[in-house]
Parts: C-alpha cells; sequence; structure tokens
C-alpha cells in the first residue's frame, strides 16, 4: 500500500494525492509511505520517483545495517524497529529530499501509523517538514527501544533472585536466552548510535542541521540504551558465575559428605574382610560372643570418628 501526505502553498492538508501530482509547484512538501509494498509498488521508486538503484535494492533487501548514503539530490537512511513481542527486527528506510521525505517498510509500523496520524491530524501543519517527520519517525522508534530493554532487565532480576525456586538448568536456559535478546539489541542500538552521530556530524544535511538539538537528544537516548544493555550484559555474566559458583560449591560438599562417610566404613570394611577370610586357625573365631563384641567394636569406630568429623565441621 502506498500512501501519501502533500502540504500545498496554503497551508493544506492533501492526502493520499496520486504520486504523478506531488511535483506540482504548488506543493510545498510531502510525504509518500510505502506500507508494505508488492512488487509493482516498489517499482515506483525507481518511476516516476527516480531513486538510485543501490538505494532500490538497500530497500527489497531485509535488514541492512542502520546507515546514510549520500545521493545527489536526497540522502537515504536506513533504520531498525523492533518487535516488543517476538524481538525481532524490522527495517524502515528513508529518502530525504529537498521537498520530500519518503519511508518504506516491509512490516506494519506501529511507529510509522503513530507519525502519520500525528501529522495528519495536526492543527500546525506550518511547523511540519520532511525533516521534522524524519525526527519524530526516529525518535518514535528509539523511544519504544526501552520498553523492551526495561522488560529484559526484569526477567534479569527475576532470574536472579528466582522466587518461584526453578532448577538451576532452567534458570541458566532463561539467562543464555535474555543474553541473546540483549546481544540483538546491541546490535540494532549500537548501529543507530552511530547513524545519529554521523547524521549530527554531516555538513551536508542542512535541514537536519537546524534541528541539531533533536536529533542530539535522540542520541542522548541512545547512548543511554547502549549503557543499560552493556550493564544488563554484564549483569548476565554475574549470575552465571555466581550460579555457576553455587552449582561447585554443592558438588563440593556433597563429595565432602561422601567421602566422610566413605573413610567411616573403611576400617569398618577392613574388619569385615580380615573375618570374612574364613581360616581355620584364625583367632577369635571360636569365641561365643565374637560375633557380638566385633559389632559393639565396630559401631564404636564408626560411631567415634562420626563425632570427630562432627567436631571438626566436615558436616556442615
Amino acid at each position: 500500500m502506498i500512501r501519501t501526505i502533500a502540504i500545498n502553498d496554503k497551508l493544506e492538508i492533501i492526502i493520499d494525492s496520486p504520486l504523478d501530482e506531488l511535483s506540482r509547484e504548488d506543493i510545498r512538501w510531502y510525504w509518500v509511505d510505502f506500507n508494505q509494498p508488492t512488487k509493482e509498488e516498489t517499482m515506483k521508486l525507481a518511476d516516476p520517483l527516480h531513486f538510485h538503484p543501490l538505494a532500490i535494492e538497500d530497500c527489497i533487501h531485509k535488514l541492512q545495517r542502520p546507515k546514510l548514503d549520500y545521493y545527489e539530490d536526497y540522502s537515504f537512511f536506513v533504520t531498525h524497529s523492533i518487535d516488543p513481542v517476538e524481538l525481532n527486527k524490522e527495517e524502515i528506510n528513508f529518502f530525504v529530499g529537498q521537498n520530500y521525505i519518503v519511508s518504506y517498510h516491509h512490516s506494519e509500523s506501529n511507529e510509522m501509523n503513530t507519525v502519520w496520524n500525528r501529522v495528519k491530524e495536526t492543527k500546525k501543519i506550518e511547523v511540519w517538514d520532511q525533516h521534522l517527520v524524519l525526527y519524530h519517525a526516529i525518535d518514535k522508534l528509539v523511544d519504544n527501544y526501552f520498553p523492551i530493554v526495561y522488560k529484559l532487565e526484569e526477567d534479569l532480576d527475576t532470574i536472579e533472585n528466582n522466587p518461584t525456586k526453578q532448577p538451576m538448568e532452567k534458570l541458566l536456559e532463561q539467562l543464555f536466552n535474555t543474553r541473546h535478546h540483549l546481544l540483538g539489541l546491541r546490535h540494532t542500538v549500537s548501529p543507530m548510535r552511530d547513524l545519529i552521530y554521523r547524521i549530527l556530524s554531516s555538513t551536508r544535511l542542512e535541514g537536519i542541521q537546524q534541528k541539531q538539538e533533536y536529533f542530539s537528544d535522540i542520541h542522548d537516548h541512545l547512548l543511554k540504551l547502549t549503557e543499560l544493555i552493556d550493564a544488563n550484559r554484564e549483569l548476565t555474566n554475574d549470575i552465571r558465575d555466581s550460579y555457576l559458583s553455587l552449582n561447585s560449591h554443592q558438588t563440593n560438599r556433597i563429595v565432602k559428605v561422601l567421602t566422610v562417610i566413605t573413610t567411616i566404613f573403611m576400617p569398618l570394611t577392613f574388619i569385615a574382610g580380615v573375618y570374612g577370610m574364613n581360616f581355620e586357625n584364625m583367632p577369635e573365631l571360636t569365641w561365643n560372643f565374637g560375633y557380638f563384641l566385633i559389632l559393639i567394636f565396630m559401631f564404636g569406630i564408626g560411631f567415634g570418628m562420626y563425632v570427630w568429623f562432627k567436631r571438626k565441621g566436615w558436616f556442615d
């Protein structure tokens, strides 16, 4: 679907004007949104919009890295949105020229719909232009990163506290899944941060330079997001190391208890083995109370060793 908004010299909003009418002299600026376009609609990027084949190719091929490319009379931006449920990345592309902005995305975008409705329903259309649309679109994309990061942060707190007493194996699985999501976010946020920095540093984007404070605010948000993601990734390392250390400690404790039990039974096994050889001339074999005396002696050795190990703290 292709939808358009055009603003004429009388500051009137024209909705869904045909593409070939957007070049009229009375059009001050316009916005064309390619929302889940078909192949036939995508071809309109080449004719009548006349964009460069390389930029069109970047639109068609999904999940390009966020970037900025300069062409003769327009700039091409690649940005990423993130699905808050599946945490999948979606590419949103922008062509920004002297009096227009063209957006292109393969999937339905809540961020683009929000900005679209805001422009369409505004009562102060005179303050809007293509650069302000670009700012609000990118700002909305970045703002929607925050709930995702905060949700992953809450998941880490739950894993660390383990209120439901889940087994360690399941907790580690959840931890590695969360770490994987954080890594995916980092692969989006860091390039987006670099993109905004390049926008701010560029001398070829005059219209954006006039709104530099707005894009600086987006850059600050991305810096904060980067710090949050890095801090949470470090937290996953700490939680992982804590669980592994706890697991190792529990294993060592079990091995120590089993070793103590084995040590207690060693002399008892030795005595039982000696008197189980059944030689005819062995002493004590003919005692009437020899069996009971050996049992008492073995019990005494075992109990004595237990008390001694207990005092040493080996059962603590």
